[in-house]
Parts: structure tokens; C-alpha cells; sequence
């Protein structure tokens, strides 16, 4: 099943406080819409991520915008939450068989919550995740004028998932004015199932909020620190790969692939990380076919396997030992490529150098060696 995560993002929030809006706020650490984006991407079932935004939040949605696996676009939206979820909708690529509507303060939302409505679509028209209300109900204002029953009452929670064309038919039917796009489901004659929620997937409304999100981020989030640690001689050469920038220099760096000593140490960090071996595991130096091969491939690789197993690379930091080429004049767009192949931002990549004093192997200028750490985190 083809599925397109849709995400709500044009509201103002200011109930949250903060002086932003909570979608664009920090919570340990990232954009609440940052983490809400990343728990959708990590679904595989998930193919495409349209955002649905104010016109005048361009720079913070570029500033909040996480390196996606799925292709994300931003879309305008309305004046209505109804008007967003149809610009949203007319986005969506027509081979997504179902759309998963989201809350963009929902940023907690687990794989398992997401399963749940996808297994229900199978054999429904949508489905949704909804807690049963377990507190007693009161009716009144300062005072209690009465009660009322919790039996069949549930607390409704996103993404609610429908198959695309008949959510695309019951907006457009719609008058407007719905609480949730399963009020509009229904009041076209879909049938919605109710699948099991989750505590965690609470949505932020108001500043006290925040404190509960990141309560459970302590407890649910699996963080790893892998470290990779590399080595190359100098040969024969006009140049040196660091970090997929070519350096120029007399001698060249020798190896079975380009021998990019930097993205080596980087890849077997995070291969570290996810206790799934080093690049010899993944490339055999045996195998011919990788003989020469650029070293971004090689990253890419354990890239996607971290994403694929739920996680995000948060940081990095390299560190490059050698006398010379010197590494200071090049690091900024050694940065950049870093940045660009990990997903992240340049401001979460560090490239360093130091020296031995002329002691070792790279004090005699024989070869470059390089130390990296790297850090994992799953939501």
C-alpha cells in the first residue's frame, strides 16, 4: 500500500505561547514540525509528505524543513483547516493509494499508531486512532450541573488515514466548518474505523504541553554513538578526497575505492551506531566492482540503513589527523558535502584537524588518519 502523509501546518497555535508558532517551536532540541516530519518519513509505507503552510512562514518552514527519504512539498494553505486539507489534497501524487492526514503538533506519532490505520484501510473506508475516555464527565461551569456517560466516547487523535480519491470527493461535498476530516468522511457515507492509539501521541496545545512531549521523549527515544576510526597511506597523486572534496596536493591517498579517509571514518560510525559492521562488511574490498568507487556511496548506503531502522543522524563530528594538505581552507565546503550527504544541517557537522608533532606515521606525512563520532537518535 502506497501511502502520502499529509500534514496540517498553517495553523497560528498561540494558545501554546512562546511567541512562535508551535509547529515552529523547539522541543529538545528540533522544530516541533521537524520531529513530527521525521516520524512520518521513518514509515516505509510512507512515498511522498506534502506540508500544507501559512504563505508568510516560508523562512521558518525552510529553517524547520528536516532532509526527508520520502519527497516532501510544501504546499500554501487556506483560511480554513477545511481549505488547507483540500489544497493538501489536490498535491498528493494520484499514485498514492491512501493519504494519512496528520497534525503537524502531533510529533510523537509512533510506527505502531500508523500500522494500526494502515491494516484498518485494508478493509474501510478510513480509519483513525482514538483512545477510549477512561475519566468520569461532568456537565456544568463553576459548578457541576450534572454528568454524562463515557461508554462509546473515545479522544480522537491523527493521522487519519482514508483511501485518496474518496476523501478528495467527500471535501469537495463538504459545506465546510468539520472538527476533523473524519467528520468529513462521515458526512459523505464513509465508513471510519477506530484503531488503538497511544498517550504519547498527544497533540501540543498549550505551553504545559511541551514539557509533557518531552517527558516522553526521554523515556521512548534509543539514542546510539557509533565511532569510526580510518586510515590511508599516501601514494601516487595530484590531489586528496576529503569529504568528498578534492584537495590538491602532491601525493594522492591510496585505496581500494577513492580512499576518502573522511567519509570512510563517518560511514563506519554510524555502521557503529547501528552495530551492523564497518564498510568492509557492506563493500568487500574483495568485490572488483568497487575498485575506485566514489565514497558517497558507501555513506549514502549507511545513511539509508539508519533511516530505514527508525533513525536520525543528529550530529557529526570528524576530526582529521595529518601535517599537511591543511585541512582549515577546505572545511567549510567539507562541511557542506557532509551535510548534504548525512541530511542534516551544516550547523550539526563538525570537520576538524589536528596534528601528532611530527610524531607517527602522519607527523612523517606517510598517510592521514581520521576520527569520527556520530549520534543516532529514534523518537
Amino acid at each position: 500500500m502506497k501511502a502520502a502523509a499529509l500534514v496540517v501546518a498553517a495553523g497560528r497555535g498561540t494558545r501554546a505561547g512562546g511567541g512562535l508558532p508551535k509547529q515552529y517551536r523547539d522541543l529538545a532540541g528540533q522544530p516541533v514540525l521537524a520531529r513530527t516530519l521525521a516520524a512520518l518519513d521513518a514509515h516505509p509505507a510512507v512515498q511522498q509528505i506534502v506540508v500544507v503552510r501559512r504563505s508568510d512562514d516560508s523562512e521558518r518552514f525552510a529553517a524547520a524543513r528536516p532532509r526527508t527519504r520520502a519527497p516532501l512539498l510544501d504546499v500554501i494553505g487556506g483560511a480554513t483547516r477545511d481549505a488547507s486539507v483540500r489544497a493538501g489534497l489536490a498535491a498528493v501524487d494520484d499514485t498514492c493509494d491512501v493519504v494519512l492526514i496528520h497534525d503537524a503538533a502531533r510529533p510523537l506519532v509512533s510506527r505502531a499508531v500508523i500500522d494500526g490505520v494502515l491494516e484498518a484501510l485494508r478493509s474501510h473506508d478510513g480509519a483513525a486512532p482514538a483512545l477510549a475516555v477512561t475519566d468520569a464527565l461532568w456537565r456544568g461551569a463553576e459548578t457541576v450541573t450534572g454528568t454524562q456517560s463515557r461508554d462509546g466516547l473515545w479522544r480522537a487523535q491523527t493521522p487519519q488515514g482514508f483511501h485518496l480519491a474518496q476523501i478528495r470527493a467527500a471535501h469537495d461535498a463538504h459545506p465546510g466548518g468539520a472538527a476533523d476530516d473524519v467528520e468529513v468522511a462521515r458526512a459523505h457515507g464513509l465508513t471510519v474505523a477506530i484503531t488503538q492509539g497511544d498517550e504519547a501521541n498527544l497533540k501540543i496545545t498549550t505551553a504545559g504541553d511541551f514539557a509533557r512531549a518531552a517527558r516522553y521523549l526521554e523515556g521512548q527515544m534509543d539514542i546510539r554513538t557509533g565511532n569510526g576510526f580510518d586510515v590511508h597511506r599516501f601514494g601516487e597523486g595530484d590531489h586528496v578526497m576529503l569529504c568528498g572534496v578534492a584537495i590538491p596536493h602532491e601525493r594522492g591517498l591510496q585505496g581500494h575505492s577513492d580512499a576518502d579517509v573522511g567519509l570512510h571514518t563517518v560511514t563506519d560510525a554510524i555502521y557503529g551506531a547501528l552495530a551492523m559492521g564497518d564498510i568492509g562488511t557492506h563493500f568487500p574490498p574483495s568485490d572488483p566492482q568497487w575498485k575506485g568507487a566514489e565514497s558517497h556511496i558507501f555513506l549514502t548506503h549507511a545513511v539509508d540503513l539508519a533511516a530505514e531502522m527508525g533513525f536520525t543522524i543528529t550530529n557529526a563530528d570528524l576530526t582529521l589527523i595529518c601535517e599537511r594538505p591543511k585541512v582549515g581552507p577546505h572545511a567549510a565546503p567539507m562541511r557542506a558535502r557532509l551535510s548534504e550527504l548525512l541530511r542534516i544541517e551544516a550547523a550539526r557537522v563538525s570537520v576538524k584537524a589536528t596534528t601528532t608533532e611530527r610524531l607517527g606515521f602522519p607527523g612523517r606525512e606517510e598517510g592521514i588518519a581520521a576520527l569520527a563520532t556520530v549520534t543516532l537518535v529514534k523518537p
